[in-house]
């Protein structure tokens, strides 16, 4: 039942998924908000840019599912709420699951579940409540169905980057990616390394798991079309971007750029003139 799920989220001729991220309200940052401030309106401009999955909450989650008729893209149903992305970190961080968390993605008629596994510089309670959400999870998404991405996250000090700053280190992401992966991930979302060039040791670490790649930090066109172009020729299996695309100024022209790449092996140069097509 798992596979039937997957079917809804990688693209039936690439084999390939593009993930677009609009849960951030979740998390409680005022900066996190800048192009959702709207979610009905950020939610009807991505469908409408057809992406293969919109990842939203229990409490947005009806603005892309009310949509009638089915071609719209497949529901990601985020499933934790999180306070470690402040510039300036509160006095006690937490990583909490949402109660009957694939009850909850199974009524909403989610394709998937996301989850994320944290590794904090000198948080390691973090780590072990986001372990503890996922050994809960899991036999759940196994009992009805549910396929369950998890999302490793390596953090850079807040003293030295605040405001959620990941670790590139390949390294670091390697291990945690591989924890995901034995903690039963049926995909893994993790940060792109800082050298791009050595993501494929992501890859493989994941062996059979499909990798898809997280969007990061805000990044002009030309490099963000260019870095996925470089992720795809190394095995990851699609990408999941949320500010790169929800912020831009053309939303739907960036979408049918990373669609060219992710799922027609578009050159970034051909993609990057998508953009200008759609405005």
């Amino acid at each position: 039942m798992i596979q039937y799920r997957l079917n809804r989220l990688f693209n039936s001729k690439s084999g390939n998924c593009f993930d677009v991220a609009i849960d951030h309200g979740f998390f409680n940052e005022a900066a996190f908000l800048q192009g959702i401030e709207n979610i009905s309106s950020a939610v009807n401009t991505l469908v409408d840019a057809g992406p293969d999955a919109i990842q939203l909450t229990v409490g947005q989650a009806h603005y892309l599912q009310s949509i009638a008729g089915r071609q719209k893209p497949s529901l990601v149903l985020r499933t934790d709420v999180a306070n470690v992305y402040g510039r300036e970190l509160p006095r006690a961080l937490f990583s909490r699951m949402i109660d009957q968390p694939v009850e909850q993605a199974l009524r909403l008629d989610a394709a998937c579940v996301v989850v994320n596994l944290f590794a904090i510089p000198g948080q390691p309670e973090v780590t072990d409540q986001c372990v503890t959400n996922i050994l809960r999870i899991k036999p759940l998404c196994e009992q009805y169905g549910m396929p369950l991405m998890i999302e490793p996250l390596v953090f850079r000090p807040n003293s030295e980057a605040g405001g959620y700053m990941v670790d590139g280190d390949p390294n670091k992401i390697v291990p945690l990616v591989r924890q995901g992966v034995e903690l039963g991930a049926d995909i893994i979302k993790a940060d792109p390394t800082d050298d791009v060039n050595e993501y494929f040791r992501v890859v493989e670490t994941a062996g059979r798991i499909p990798v898809l790649v997280r969007g990061g930090g805000k990044a002009a066109d030309r490099d963000i079309l260019e870095r996925t172009y470089q992720l795809m020729q190394q095995g990851v299996r699609g990408i999941v971007y949320g500010r790169n695309v929800i912020q831009h100024a053309n939303p739907a022209g960036m979408t049918q750029a990373l669609m060219a790449i992710v799922h027609d092996g578009a050159l970034p140069q051909d993609a990057y003139s998508l953009i200008t097509i759609q405005n």
